[in-house]
């Protein structure tokens, strides 16, 4: 069965009333960021703010692509707000909880889905008495995703059966069938001009490239791969990286007019490629694998130019070791800040600072379980700095540390080594600046200036599971499990 579109009353709308709930501007505003609480200056040259905590479920929480809003769902809710303000603007109300939520590329639509119920709305910032429905049917719903120009959308079935196109201008519906499930099956490239697909049909593996302007077919071309896991376009839309599963160790590097350009293989018989990643300039191609290594291609001869090991023990090297290192403050004492005095829950919870280890280090080392499907070894997270110049890696048997190399020295730069296992860590989107979270209530931050650990300064233990920076660089977004909290970062010179 076919799904079905429909709108109320259209893309232009037509006042009138509407029978779905939408209710705007009916919750009172929350304190504004002056009421947010002043922390310190930090030895990363800013001082911090954060907010009260607002409730948000499955972490569904995404600042607009403009950086004007921030949306959050709470069960069947979404609310949208000012993210300087945190006022609320818009309340919406969903037919059921939202599985995935997403913005439109010109920050003028969300999407929520909803997929136990094959079901996507879609909501207008500008008018909000309009919205759209989306029904999938009997086929089901497991992903559901905006196209680059934020007019179309994306859903895939259940059992990847198909892809179906919904225009919400034309209400034009179209299918391309036999995409493949894997990791990462569909990549647009960054111009928005053209999307990759991943295609599995009589046992081998194909690529498919549409143009998103009319979604024509510009190339389909067969893979050198066994089972296709992923693929993914260089940030100058030039190459289409490819690679095969875990079980054979394959990459394909190909043009955009399915010529093969290159292929790289570093060992054979053994679990391969775990993560891959392109740093933003094009030029290296970053591949983790399960041997507990980083291997960079060139974007020239695309041949390996080195290779970045993680070893248990560290020493011969100019990298400096950050150690998280604990105490709990007593209670009546000199060190405890004036604002934990009142704060309850944050009483007696532990304090941490940084402090630099001589060499040689000893990193612990968690024994993978051989039994397990997926083994917690090898490199699961590749992340560039937006001026390529610095690579964060993480190494799942080595979960409390974060590694830090110098693209331009080819050599680790600095290792971070937590008290807890890593959750999350991502780059500032401007500047060379690192975040990362590990599950407890302290948030820290990494630059070539130093590190610094700094508590969350919220009522009833906030944990950071997750973060997010804001486009602008100059604000977080910390997640819990259920809850959210926003850090703004205050880089002024001058003291107030």
């Amino acid at each position: 069965m076919g799904g079905q579109l429909c709108d109320s009353r259209g893309w232009h709308l037509f006042r009138q009333q509407t029978s779905h709930r939408v209710m705007t501007n009916h919750t009172a505003p929350v304190s504004p960021v002056s009421h947010h609480r002043h922390i310190t200056r930090n030895s990363c040259d800013c001082k911090m703010n954060f907010s009260e905590v607002f409730k948000q479920t499955n972490q569904l929480c995404k600042v607009s692509p403009d950086g004007k809003y921030l949306a959050t769902c709470v069960q069947y809710r979404l609310v949208v707000r000012d993210v300087s303000t945190l006022q609320i603007l818009q309340l919406y109300t969903c037919l059921d909880q939202v599985s995935h939520m997403e913005w439109s590329s010109d920050s003028l639509f969300i999407l929520c889905a909803m997929y136990n119920r094959g079901l996507v709305q879609v909501w207008s910032l500008e008018q909000p008495d309009w919205h759209c429905k989306i029904d999938e049917g009997s086929i089901g719903l497991v992903s559901s995703r905006w196209s680059p120009d934020g007019r179309h959308i994306l859903n895939t079935t259940e059992f990847h059966l198909r892809v179906t196109v919904w225009s919400l201008c034309t209400k034009a519906v179209s299918y391309i069938k036999y995409p493949k499930a894997c990791q990462k099956g569909i990549d647009f490239s960054r111009d928005g001009r053209y999307m990759a697909l991943a295609e599995r049909r009589d046992c081998k593996d194909y690529v498919c490239v549409f143009v998103c302007d009319d979604w024509h077919l510009l190339r389909h071309f067969e893979t050198e791969t066994q089972d296709l896991a992923g693929l993914e376009w260089s940030p100058n839309g030039c190459v289409l990286a490819v690679w095969d599963s875990c079980l054979e160790y394959k990459v394909l590097l190909y043009s955009l007019d399915g010529r093969l350009l290159s292929t790289y293989s570093a060992y054979e018989w053994s679990l391969g490629v775990k993560s891959v990643s392109w740093s933003p300039s094009s030029q290296f191609l970053a591949i983790g694998s399960y041997d507990e290594k980083v291997r960079i291609l060139n974007h020239i001869t695309w041949k390996k130019i080195t290779q970045f090991e993680h070893p248990a023990i560290i020493d011969n090297t100019k990298a400096t070791v950050y150690k998280e290192a604990e105490k709990r403050p007593g209670v009546g004492s000199d060190e405890m800040p004036l604002h934990n005095i009142t704060m309850g829950a944050t009483l007696f919870n532990t304090q941490s600072k940084y402090e630099i280890c001589p060499l040689p280090v000893q990193i612990p080392v968690v024994k993978p379980d051989p039994d397990r499907a997926s083994p917690k070894i090898g490199i699961s997270v590749l992340a560039f700095s937006s001026d390529s110049r610095y690579l964060a890696t993480k190494n799942d048997n080595m979960a409390t540390a974060v590694w830090v190399w110098d693209m331009q020295k080819m050599s680790l730069e600095a290792v971070l080594e937590q008290t807890s296992a890593v959750r999350c860590f991502q780059w500032d989107p401007l500047r060379p600046r690192l975040a990362l979270c590990a599950g407890n209530t302290k948030l820290y931050l990494w630059s070539p200036g130093g590190c610094v650990s700094v508590q969350v300064p919220t009522e009833g233990g906030f944990q950071v599971q997750s973060l997010n920076w804001h486009c602008s660089g100059d604000s977080l977004i910390l997640l819990g499990k259920e809850q959210l909290c926003l850090c703004y970062m205050d880089t002024d010179q001058e003291d107030k």
